[in-house]
């Protein structure tokens, strides 16, 4: 070894705290602080980043790089900072920060080569009646082609064939059989001109052209009122300046009809999220690292995404929990976005008909601007809202009486009808009618939901399948008896009672890709009477201007949920779902199911609106102590032995109450501890979950008593982690 050797210190994507050094061989170059680096760990080799490149000089032992990767930083300057803080704030390791941060692909040490963006083809449909019964996918291509034709008479671009789904194979093998053939060029279409903003856009616009660096604002905008044009002329001074957008949406459902409206505005748009293969999101990342895409889309880890010159960021639906990652890094990315706009210098706008009530809570401190618009675009009216008493009611199909009259009056207007379960499968429970006995998942505290089509058993928390039993498995007995509605029962309903009528499920068992949405989508859109019924994924973002009535078919169980968050999350997902209704020249209609019509927080909801019901609620929560006002966490502990993960916790409770007790502070600087108990559902997929809840009066005091933990080790068996501020608080 020689006499002088020069340090670097590496952060590896393992679940260890420590950073590990390195020697750097002779005449190997230095690798540049955020570079990847290949080096040796135990018995493996991995790709770690280096976070410090000039340690110290000497003798000592450790093992060599074995090579650097990058010749720049992977990781930029400020994404290096992002990522040592969120080590900070998260309590998790910096290794695994970081490699959270890089695309999959970047992770396994892909080179970081931008290459040409392929040539924008458009493709015309040569013969509609080409069948082969062994090449399904060819097919079905021709098959989505025959509809697509009839509305792009100048071909179908190939990036939409691609996002329907297809690949470049399917293409090229219709092509060699003469089906498809390419359609001449044409001239780009002109790009749209932005709209004549309402006064409150204007104002909202304003508002956020002129700040002046770092600042927060929150544009509540009731559903329908025109947040998105907001967005598109917010952006135009920064594009104008060469600046970038990060643009975030909840759901993947949602990016390419926001693709959409982005790309006639302003041209090309780039779109990171899961549906993408690793090697597209690495070269979206690249190119958005270079400065060629100017306009990013994307769901939550697009918040990681480096940038040349970032110039704003805006975050849709700001209040939806997609944006919370619940597993690993527990982080938020609406939180993220605004460390990173602190970090850049530069705006966050965060857009919500239901603003979460942290957001809210900021509006009041003044730490947030908030922008309001209380109208709809277009001159559109905002639904009505009434609420069918379900007590002592007979109900069909888990329908009401009056609304299925009230359903039969839309369809003969010529409307089209919304009905919202979030409840997928046929039924949540099957049932014994001789003993009771009720089929349970084996691997968690969970029944199994019983799905007809295909007619499977389904465990919705651990995805375990089981066949449909033909018998009582306790008692041995054959009638076994569906109770609850889930959307496929509903749909079986509705098709009974509206037998001409066309239903459309939307659910994620029948929209698994943008393709199987898309295609319900086209055929909603043509305007003509149907009914919807489907999860929450019909309550986000979608404009369906022909829906005159949407109906809430369940809308007890949140407000009566132990979580102290059920009732917001209830609040947010009835005031989205009526939303869809009446976004046109019709006016709308919202019908509420309810076995508990006097409930308080529904009827605060529907007589003040959704600022009432957060003025009540917010009320709430600072009486019994609960964020926002009180920052939480919640140490996580789990083990296929019951014993060991509650002991763990209980140990992890005693050290923070010694703790508490050597510090100097009343009563008022302590931090409240509760638990260890069982986590709601008590065993998943085997294992036994508990926690304890942190609640401080402080987030410094919750964060000094967590690093008092220090890193515990523990038995291979148990998983344990630490949640800050966590959605799911039961």
């Amino acid at each position: 070894m020689p006499s002088a050797l020069t340090v670097i210190r590496v952060a590896v994507p393992r679940p260890l705290h420590s950073l590990y050094d390195y020697h750097v061989p002779e005449g190997q170059e230095l690798p540049l602080v955020g570079a990847r680096v290949r080096v040796p760990f135990g018995n493996s080799r991995v790709v770690g980043i280096c976070v410090e490149n000039d340690v110290k000089e000497g003798r000592i032992e450790t093992k060599p790089i074995l090579d650097v990767i990058d010749q720049e930083a992977a990781i930029p300057a400020t994404l290096l900072d992002l990522a040592q803080w969120m080590s900070q704030y998260y309590h998790h390791p910096l290794g695994e920060v970081l490699a959270t941060i890089l695309p999959s692909a970047a992770r396994r040490g892909s080179a970081f080569e931008i290459k040409a963006l392929p040539i924008a083809r458009r493709w015309l449909l040569k013969q509609a009646d080409f069948k082969n019964p062994r090449a399904t996918r060819q097919e079905a291509l021709v098959q989505w082609l025959g509809t697509a034709v009839t509305e792009a008479t100048d071909g179908v671009p190939e990036e939409a064939i691609l996002k329907a789904g297809f690949t470049r194979d399917v293409i090229s093998r219709l092509v060699d059989l003469g089906v498809l053939e390419a359609a001449p060029e044409i001239e780009p279409a002109p790009l749209q001109q932005p709209l004549d903003p309402t006064p409150a856009q204007a104002d909202a616009i304003k508002a956020v052209r002129d700040s002046d660096g770092f600042s927060i604002f929150l544009l509540e905008g009731v559903t329908g009122s025109g947040k998105t044009e907001v967005y598109l002329q917010a952006m135009a001074p920064a594009l104008n300046a060469g600046g970038q957008i990060l643009v975030l949406v909840p759901e993947i459902a949602l990016t390419p009809q926001t693709l959409a409206r982005f790309e006639d505005r302003f041209g090309r748009t780039g779109m990171i999220h899961s549906g993408l293969t690793d090697q597209q999101r690495l070269q979206t990342w690249l190119r958005c690292k270079s400065g060629e895409l100017t306009i990013l889309i994307g769901t939550r880890s697009a918040i990681f995404t480096p940038f040349a010159k970032l110039g704003l960021i805006i975050v849709d639906e700001e209040h939806d929990s997609s944006y919370k990652q619940q597993e690993g890094l527990r982080y938020s990315a609406r939180d993220l976005a605004a460390k990173r706009a602190q970090q850049e210098d530069i705006p966050l706008l965060l857009g919500s008909a239901t603003p979460s009530l942290e957001s809210i809570f900021n509006v009041q401190r003044g730490r947030y601007r908030h922008l309001l618009l209380a109208d709809r675009a277009g001159g559109a009216s905002m639904p009505s809202y009434h609420i069918i008493d379900l007590r002592g009611q007979t109900l069909h199909g888990g329908l009401a009486s009056s609304l299925i009259q009230t359903i039969r009056e839309h369809l003969a207007a010529s409307g089209q009808v919304l009905l919202y379960l979030n409840r997928r499968g046929y039924a949540p429970t099957l049932l014994c009618q001789s003993c009771g006995w009720q089929a349970v998942c084996p691997d968690c505290d969970a029944r199994l939901t019983l799905h007809r089509t295909p007619a499977v058993m389904i465990c919705h928390h651990c995805a375990l399948r089981l066949e449909v039993p033909n018998h009582c498995e306790a008692c041995g007995q054959g009638a076994l008896l569906p109770l609850g509605q889930g959307t496929q029962r509903t749909e079986d309903s509705l098709a009974s009672l509206f037998p001409d009528v066309p239903i459309h499920r939307i659910d994620r068992d029948t929209t698994r890709t943008n393709r199987q949405l898309n295609a319900q989508l086209q055929q909603i859109h043509e305007g003509q009477p149907c009914i919807m019924v489907g999860t929450q994924m019909l309550a986000k973002g979608h404009h369906f201007p022909s829906v005159t009535l949407v109906a809430v078919l369940n809308a007890d169980a949140g407000l009566l949920s132990p979580d102290f968050r059920a009732p917001e999350r209830t609040a947010q997902l009835i005031v989205q779902v009526a939303g869809r209704a009446g976004r046109a020249a019709k006016p709308g209609q919202v019908w509420i199911q309810s076995h508990q019509p006097d409930n308080p927080l529904l009827g605060r909801l529907i007589e003040d609106g959704y600022a009432g019901f957060a003025k009540t609620e917010l009320e709430s929560r600072s009486l019994a102590g609960l964020p926002p006002m009180h920052p939480m966490a919640l140490l996580r502990a789990e083990a296929e032995n019951q014993a060991l993960a509650q002991a763990f916790l209980a140990n992890c409770k005693a050290h923070l109450e010694q703790v508490q007790v050597a510090q100097e502070g009343g009563p008022e600087a302590r931090v409240n501890l509760y638990g260890p108990v069982p986590a709601p559902m008590a065993r998943l997929a085997n294992r036994y979950r508990f926690q304890l809840m942190l609640i401080a009066p402080s987030r410094n005091t919750l964060h000094r008593l967590l690093q008092s933990l220090g890193h515990p080790r523990v038995p291979a068996a148990l998983r344990w982690s630490i949640d800050v501020d966590p959605y799911d608080a039961l």
